[in-house]
């Protein structure tokens, strides 16, 4: 009974979103008030009963109901609860009802904490939002019904969860990353809605840009969330490998990247505001992209959900649909420039410029790396793979010249900013980071590495830029604590993610450069030296765990002679399909990583055993870290949401808020 009641909440929800679609944008082209209040009411509704379709897929894999085709296939009655309920969203139908929960999460959230908006504009985001509802409700039900059954021979037990998947990671990955997928429809709609009501100025930037850096800022967690568990979970020690299902998620967060520095431009400056519609528009696009190819089958990667050309086709389909609309009402709506802005060469505006033609740049290279194999392949060019020599090549010299741009953009002043003051407020941040990147690789390895110096020349370049700007803001106050509370929030989100960026940039480089690796045999009592450290291989036993039997090896640790700790990695067999995993054993720091995964067993008690001694690793995803709480500052700013209340009052006095009758 459960699993038809999931259903039928499907369907409701998608009737739902139909109305929604319709009714508020019907009522904002003629003014009729009451249909636009409706947008409130059925986007709630919307999200009522896609929550209790997903409740209900939960109680069918806790009730271990094997009789729904989709539990069947993904859990086992073996499996710990909460490997059990992540396992929801551990194939492809659950984990596409999680993104129309997470879809129908968002626009419930404009319903009621966007009071400031007026009433006509909020109707039409919503409707936009109800559109890419209809879209994916109709995908699921066609295509993918999670609640399909298996009747009347319901199997006794289920196929069991990949192994990959029973994991931590599993757990908060896929939400967080979603979070930030779906997040970025917001954007999309308050284009599109800016777009169908003419109002082409500045104004649906500054509504827009605390949902953008919100849905950025969820993204950039979901994708170190990832690389970390991909460290750890799949035993070769990488944390990117350049999949294709990996650069599926990364495309949308550099154009979001980009977008989240054009829309401070329109915002503060009015400048590029067609550029702007353009990469909220594209931001999304490339979002349903990386849906398509991870359910389309087109690709095979360890990420990738389905193998269903039909799915894959309805996924396209609406793929032209919303990218096709988009850009023909963009092509009629978008504002014709009559009066031009003008700003200097060395100005804020510029640099911000060059970010997004840098990041859109970078966007294209990993597009065109991602896709190429698959064109190849469509026009019978031969199997062409493309691997990260590719990328790197592209990538890194762009990435690099985009960080060093990132210093005199902060330090830069809107409009125009003389010579006299880049020099004032970058000169001592050059010595410095000269020093620091010349010094580091001399004083930390064995072996002088000048992309070491290059990366901590950069990273520390863009810290003590960040620095000196904050100094030069608080030169005319009386006291420090004074000027520091006049910043805003946004400022300190800016710099910390700014920070974010040197402190990732400095990890990549550093784990690249001095990670030392051994793949050796290993048998009870042999020794492996290694970067300081020893490992010694004092036996392997069998353990078992709730739905597996594993062979563990215990290994101890010391450096330069002193005990560090002992280590226990595993090869585990899963007893409902018999696959075989590799369990890493880690020992985690903040400037290096211990990193054991077992291999096959050579025979005479031996094994293979990788050993990595990793530095700076943690950086990676400290970064992230940072950059996703700088997001996070800038949207607490209490500054856009008093600015957008009194232009929302300026804009529609009789129809902000709760909007009079």
């Amino acid at each position: 009974m459960v699993p038809e009641v999931g259903h039928y909440a499907l369907i409701l929800a998608l009737a739902l979103s139909v109305a929604l679609t319709v009714l508020p944008l019907v009522g904002a082209q003629i003014g009729n008030q009451l249909l636009m209040h409706t947008s409130r009411s059925l986007a709630t509704g919307f999200f009522v009963f896609v929550a209790i379709a997903f409740a209900c897929l939960v109680i069918a894999f806790i009730q271990d109901d094997f009789s729904v085709s989709y539990v069947a296939g993904h859990s086992n009655s073996l499996m710990p609860v909460y490997y059990k309920i992540s396992a929801v969203w551990g194939g492809h139908e659950g984990s596409l009802l999680l993104w129309i929960l997470m879809l129908s999460g968002w626009t419930l959230a404009i319903a009621h904490l966007s009071k400031s908006l007026p009433l006509s504009l909020r109707a039409q985001v919503l409707a936009v939002m109800g559109f890419v509802g209809v879209g994916f409700l109709l995908f699921i039900l066609l295509t993918s019904n999670p609640f399909d059954r298996l009747l009347p021979l319901a199997p006794q037990e289920g196929a069991d969860l990949n192994p990959l998947l029973q994991d931590f990671g599993l757990i908060v990955h896929p939400p967080v990353l979603y979070m930030g997928y779906v997040g970025f429809a917001v954007s999309f709609a308050f284009a599109i809605a800016a777009l169908l009501s003419g109002r082409l100025d500045s104004a649906w930037t500054r509504w827009a840009r605390p949902w953008t850096n919100t849905a950025w800022a969820f993204l950039t967690i979901g994708i170190a969330l990832g690389s970390w568990w991909a460290y750890y979970e799949l035993g070769w020690g990488g944390w990117w490998f350049w999949d294709p299902v990996e650069n599926a998620s990364f495309l949308p967060w550099l154009v979001g990247t980009a977008l989240i520095h054009s829309l401070a431009v329109t915002e503060k400056r009015g400048l590029f505001k067609s550029w702007t519609l353009l990469l909220a528009i594209f931001t999304f696009a490339l979002s349903l992209l990386g849906t398509f190819l991870v359910r389309s089958g087109v690709l095979t990667s360890v990420h990738a959900f389905a193998n269903d050309p039909e799915r894959g086709v309805f996924i396209l389909m609406f793929l032209l649909v919303v990218v096709g609309g988009s850009l023909t009402l963009y092509a009629f709506r978008a504002p014709v420039v009559h009066k031009s802005v003008r700003f200097s060469l060395v100005s804020r505006e510029t640099f911000l410029l060059a970010n997004n033609i840098l990041l859109i740049t970078i966007m294209v290279t990993v597009l065109i790396g991602t896709l190429y194999p698959l064109i190849a392949d469509a026009l019978n060019w031969g199997k062409v793979s493309v691997g990260p020599p590719f990328f790197n090549v592209f990538f890194v010299p762009l990435m690099g010249f985009l960080c060093l741009l990132m210093a005199p953009g902060v330090s830069s002043s809107w409009k125009r900013t003389s010579w006299q003051q880049l020099r004032q407020l970058l000169t001592r941040p050059l010595v410095v980071s000269v020093a620091a990147g010349a010094l580091f690789p001399a004083v930390y390895g064995d072996e002088y590495h000048w992309e070491v110096a290059l990366a901590v020349f950069i990273g520390v370049w863009i810290v003590s830029a960040g620095v000196s700007d904050l100094l030069y803001r608080l030169r005319h106050s009386r006291h420090w604590r004074d000027g520091l509370r006049r910043l805003t929030l946004s400022y300190w989100g800016m710099q910390l993610a700014h920070a974010g960026i040197a402190v990732t940039t400095i990890g990549v480089c550093l784990n690249s450069a001095y990670s030392d690796l051994r793949d050796v045999r290993m048998a009870p009592g042999e020794t492996v030296q290694t970067s300081h450290y020893e490992f010694v291989l004092e036996g392997v036993e069998q353990v078992r765990g709730p739905n597996y039997v594993a062979q563990e090896a215990t290994i101890r640790v010391s450096h330069d002679g002193e005990y560090v700790r002992h280590m226990k990695p595993q090869k585990r067999r899963y007893l409902a399909g018999g696959n075989m995993m590799t369990e890493v054993a880690l020992d985690p720091g903040l400037f290096r990583d211990l990193y054991i995964a077992m291999g096959e067993p050579l025979g005479d008690d031996a094994w293979a055993i990788r050993v990595h001694v990793k530095p700076f690793v943690r950086w990676i995803w400290l970064g992230a870290i940072f950059m996703a709480l700088g997001g996070g500052l800038a949207v607490a700013d209490k500054r856009y949401r008093k600015l957008a209340q009194r232009q929302a009052e300026a804009a529609e006095p009789s129809l902000t808020g709760e909007a009079r009758t």
